[in-house]
């Protein structure tokens, strides 16, 4: 994992909340199958880090929950990146010695693996290449949907023991589905400040700053035009972007309301929702 990506000057996703049904069971799967610490608990709600003092994840039980829906807009998947190949092969070995069900792919600047937790929210682990050699051209990246070697990367273990998420584990990317795909890109593009690096036809594209092959994901997978989740329903109650001072963040929110967006202050914490109503905290890097 190179450190550029998600530190000041870059723009990144430091964290996800998620709306869970279960929230004892979505604790014995984060903590068992993905390998989060608990960083701080009350009856409501769970906050996970890797390192013992950033906030990755939290999961929250609302009141009268409803299971996941199909076919709105919402996540597709958040995305844990290990630091190094190593890391994703004791993933990979721990998760098949679970039995749980996975997916993979090799994306050409990363290879992934994915499954959903017990609600069916979907999740990425991921390990990148080096960022020397992913392909660029006319300011596109060049991304795939390849097998993944299984084999190859098994070997790269050895003797080597999952021990839970290292500590220098981070928030690599966010998926969302959305409802509008142009009116999305000038969201994220226009108001948030992210280039788009890469389109996958006219159904998903993909935005990063700083060159990273992509901090956001935006498809329209589960239809056009589809409608925001309920309120109580199973699934992403927001994810925070960081920026890297508090007068880029000012900057950016100004841009947002020039779009027509609403920027909502709560205490100290600053939000927007895009046009497919997935919520975004806008925070700022600590020094």
């Amino acid at each position: 994992m190179e450190k550029q990506f998600f530190c000041a000057p870059t723009t990144f996703v430091g964290h996800v909340e998620l709306k869970v049904q279960d929230l004892e069971k979505s604790i014995n799967f984060y903590e068992n199958v993905i390998g989060f610490k608990k960083l701080k608990e009350n009856n409501q709600k769970v906050v996970f880090t890797a390192d013992g003092t950033t906030t990755l994840l939290s999961i929250t039980q609302p009141e009268n929950v409803k299971p996941k829906e199909n076919r709105t807009s919402g996540l597709f998947h958040f995305a844990i990146l290990l630091p190094n190949r190593l890391e994703l092969a004791k993933a990979l070995k721990h998760l098949h010695q679970h039995h749980v069900q996975i997916g993979a792919s090799d994306h050409l600047v990363s290879e992934a693996l994915y499954l959903n937790d017990p609600d069916g929210n979907g999740i990425e682990i991921y390990s990148d290449r080096d960022s020397g050699e992913w392909e660029w051209n006319n300011g596109e990246v060049n991304m795939a949907v390849d097998p993944l070697n299984f084999e190859n990367l098994l070997a790269e273990v050895g003797d080597g023991e999952w021990t839970g998420l290292p500590s220098d584990t981070v928030m690599g990317h966010i998926h969302l589905h959305v409802s509008d795909l142009p009116k999305s890109e000038e969201f994220y593009g226009k108001g948030l400040g992210f280039q788009i690096v890469n389109r996958y036809g006219n159904q998903a594209l993909f935005m990063s700053t700083g060159n990273y092959h992509h901090h956001i994901g935006l498809n329209t997978w589960a239809g056009v035009g589809v409608p925001a989740p309920l309120e109580t329903s199973v699934g992403m109650k927001f994810f925070t972007l960081v920026y890297p001072s508090e007068d880029v963040r000012k900057q950016v929110a100004q841009q947002v309301e020039n779009l027509g967006y609403e920027i909502i202050q709560e205490g100290v914490n600053i939000y927007t929702t895009d046009p497919s109503g997935n919520k975004i905290q806008l925070a700022v890097s600590n020094p």
